[in-house]
């Protein structure tokens, strides 16, 4: 497989053995969110290790915020692909889950029994100031890299404004953004390609769909085998039907899966399922993790004829299974494909244009993120509500001092002295913890 994607001057492909260490280390650091986790990839695979090119980096993010799903973990398994064929993307994007599934499941359980936070607020404090200056290391080295004209730079400030001040859906700005790239570039010359990539047969794409979703829908057959419980049930079927529309991220769904677990099927209730949010925020991994927290709570507490905790750590697992698969048959299936656009000018201009409009999706979660780190309340203020138009402004009153100082602290040691993010983090949670001790 990666015979046909690497040209004949490409460095030769890391070891597995390298490939399975460096996103070990990607998944158990992967703080931030997808704008932080994105510009980690982008540190260690582009800048650090050299395994893939900018051009090349960015070709996968501009497909992966395509699709449904977390498309940090998607990036992750394309990136994998690309130097190690499926294998090396099973192992890439299961690591880029695994560290963060194995904490928010401990965590879920020790919940589940005591029900015992108070720590929490200490450990986000610290991780929310540090988080912070690393998502804004990781925008300003993608916007140095991907704006590369004027015409990149506007994509990125209009999908910001259409974001922040309009509340534009994520979907049709990406949307927008490829039809303007394409259109730009409409009539233009097609350039040779720097690598080759085989497509696969028609029928083979076939029979890979199909053994894809019979994968990703194992669960059910062996769930009605073996007469499980019927929460894990629904909770295949409820995630599986969710991952298939969670377009821009977790938090574009999160109201719908709480009102769902709260409402409808009374797995927990609204303030657990902010305990649980909260939890995922202070896990490595995608937010989107926060759903195995879900899983663990319905089976718990509907286990059946099963051991409870064994009944959790299955619901767990199943809304992982659910989530996640559907990105590798996306990635497998589809990335072949993507590969083959490079050499077409209207299409790649198309997906440049995304990346531009990428900058201004990470822009966007910084400011907002930003504020919700250093104030105490944030409101959303509506300038001209005919129109949707408004902006978050916080209370000045409510800025957090303590958060402040620890992000200048944080900033200053991935700036200036150059530290890598493990010393920042691990600063950060001490800090939060003696705020804590010391009342």
């Amino acid at each position: 497989m990666t015979d046909f994607l690497r040209s004949e001057t490409s460095p030769p492909p890391p070891a597995l053995s390298d490939l399975f260490l460096v996103f070990g280390r990607v998944g158990l650091l992967s703080f931030g969110g997808p704008a932080g986790q994105i510009g980690m990839m982008h540190r260690v695979l582009v800048d650090e290790k050299r395994w893939l090119s900018e051009e090349r980096f960015l070709h996968a993010l501009n497909y992966c915020m395509l699709l449904p799903g977390p498309e940090a973990q998607q990036l992750a398994t394309y990136a994998g692909w690309l130097l190690h064929g499926r294998r090396g993307g099973i192992i890439a994007g299961t690591l880029f889950v695994l560290p963060g599934f194995l904490v928010i499941v401990a965590l879920a359980a020790a919940y589940a029994l005591y029900q015992d936070t108070h720590w929490l607020p200490a450990l986000l404090f610290g991780l929310k100031a540090g988080v912070l200056a690393i998502v804004i290391e990781a925008l300003l080295r993608v916007a140095k890299r991907a704006l590369k004209s004027r015409f990149l730079i506007g994509v990125a400030v209009a999908a910001f404004i259409a974001l922040f001040f309009f509340g534009v859906p994520f979907p049709l700005v990406i949307l927008a953004a490829g039809i303007s790239g394409f259109l730009k570039a409409r009539g233009g010359r097609s350039t040779k390609p720097d690598v080759e990539s085989k497509v696969p047969h028609l029928l083979r794409q076939i029979r890979g769909v199909l053994v894809g979703i019979l994968i990703w829908q194992m669960p059910l057959l062996l769930f009605w085998l073996l007469a499980a419980p019927s929460a894990l049930i629904e909770l295949q079927e409820f995630f599986s039907r969710l991952a298939v529309v969670t377009f821009g991220g977790a938090y574009a769904v999160l109201a719908y899966v709480a009102q769902v677990a709260v409402e409808t099927h009374h797995w927990m209730t609204a303030s657990e399922m902010l305990d649980g949010l909260a939890l995922a925020e202070a896990t490595p991994g995608p937010l989107v993790l926060v759903l195995s927290y879900i899983g663990f709570l319905a089976a718990f507490r509907h286990p059946g004829m099963l051991d409870p905790m064994l009944a959790g750590v299955l619901g767990a697992g199943v809304a992982a299974w659910a989530t996640f698969v559907p990105s590798f048959i996306f990635i497998f299936l589809g990335a072949p494909y993507v590969e083959r656009l490079r050499d077409n000018a209207a299409l790649s201009s198309a997906l440049s244009a995304i990346t531009g409009a990428v900058v201004g999706v990470i822009l966007n979660l910084s400011v907002w993120f930003g504020l919700h780190v250093l104030f105490g309340k944030v409101d959303r203020v509506e300038l001209l509500p005919q129109i949707n138009f408004g902006m978050s402004l916080p209370d000045w009153h409510s800025l957090d001092l303590a958060s402040l100082a620890l992000f200048v602290v944080s900033a200053t040691m991935l700036f200036r002295l150059k530290f890598g993010m493990l010393p920042v983090l691990g600063l950060c949670i001490g800090a939060g913890f003696i705020r804590l001790w010391l009342g």
